[in-house]
């Protein structure tokens, strides 16, 4: 049987995916002085977003043969570390895709309409002119500037025009055609969508080229009044620049699932600003979501070990020499 350690618990709905074809390891079955002890035993592991798998790591675990991300983003495994190493690195890139464009929506919408101030005033005791005290935005006609465009960004692309909003994406890897095709204007520059969009939407991956990619200077492009959303990674964004731009009044506000590190600190300025509806990280924490994450990552996990290629190898060049590795 594959021994197989898990970062997180396994939700009992999904035990029968490896009922009798792996041990299961992970925190519960650590030493008390170390949780990550039993990762020494592990041919696969099944990998969230908090633990660092970095060669130091995936040396305690010599039968280590494949890591596999319960998520897209894959920011905390070096992967050139497992690679190195033999080790095949897979995600599941299809698995967060809905529920996290819904969320990105659902940000914006409670952003643009004042709904977290408007609520908290409501509850309380004092009573007054409400209407005249609140004033929204009406995103019917105005431009989404998606900065990225992968899976995500274009659910999040499809679901803004069906509300009126004209929507601008920028991404190196798109060209005319396809922007065309998925009915975006194509924006030649991250400054030129900057500076033309009312919403600024991020879906792309942390790397080291795009780690505080919405800095001072950037924040500055941004139209006067602009929203920014965030629900990729919280290292894209300078957070203290972004406090300045919203007390400066420079922003309308921001809609942030995502932080840097994660969580925040509970005084951390953007959880208590007027102008920021924050969310702890679960765009994707839908039942919906959550199924096809496991169901992937696992499924995947299993056919490294079964020998089978995965259908997302983040590090394809390993492949070759795992099937050597597996053959001796």
């Amino acid at each position: 049987m594959h021994r197989i350690w898990l970062e997180r618990a396994l939700p009992p709905e999904h035990a029968q995916l490896l009922d009798r074809v792996a041990i299961l390891l992970g925190p519960g079955t650590a030493t008390p002085d170390d949780p990550l002890s039993a990762i020494a035993a592990a041919e696969g592991i099944v990998a969230a977003s908090k633990v660092r798998y970095d060669g130091p790591l995936m040396d305690r675990a010599p039968r280590l043969r494949v890591i596999c991300r319960t998520g897209i983003g894959y920011d905390n495994i070096t992967v050139a570390d497992a690679t190195a190493r033999g080790i095949a690195v897979c995600n599941a890139p299809e698995g967060p895709t809905i529920s996290t464009a819904e969320h990105a929506i659902a940000l914006l919408f409670a952003v643009a309409k004042n709904l977290g101030p408007a609520s908290a005033v409501l509850r309380g005791l004092e009573r007054f002119d409400f209407f005249s005290h609140f004033t929204g935005v009406e995103l019917a006609g105005l431009r989404l500037g998606l900065v990225g465009f992968g899976r995500i960004g274009r659910r999040v692309a499809a679901i803004a025009r069906a509300v009126g909003m004209r929507v601008v994406a920028y991404d190196p890897l798109l060209d005319g055609a396809a922007a065309a095709a998925a009915q975006v204007d194509l924006a030649r520059s991250l400054e030129a969508l900057l500076a033309a969009s009312d919403v600024v939407s991020l879906h792309l991956p942390l790397t080291a080229a795009t780690r505080h990619l919405i800095d001072r200077e950037r924040l500055r492009q941004m139209k006067a009044g602009a929203i920014l959303i965030n629900t990729a990674r919280g290292g894209l964004v300078d957070e203290p620049a972004l406090a300045e731009a919203l007390d400066s009044g420079h922003l309308w506000g921001a809609g942030l699932d995502v932080f840097d590190p994660e969580p925040p600190a509970p005084d951390h300025p953007l959880l208590r600003h007027e102008r920021v509806i924050a969310t702890p990280h679960v765009a994707a924490a839908t039942g919906a979501a959550k199924r096809r994450l496991w169901e992937t990552a696992i499924r995947q996990t299993l056919e490294v070990l079964n020998g089978q290629r995965p259908a997302h190898l983040v590090n394809p060049e390993v492949w070759g020499r795992a099937a050597e590795r597996r053959a001796k």
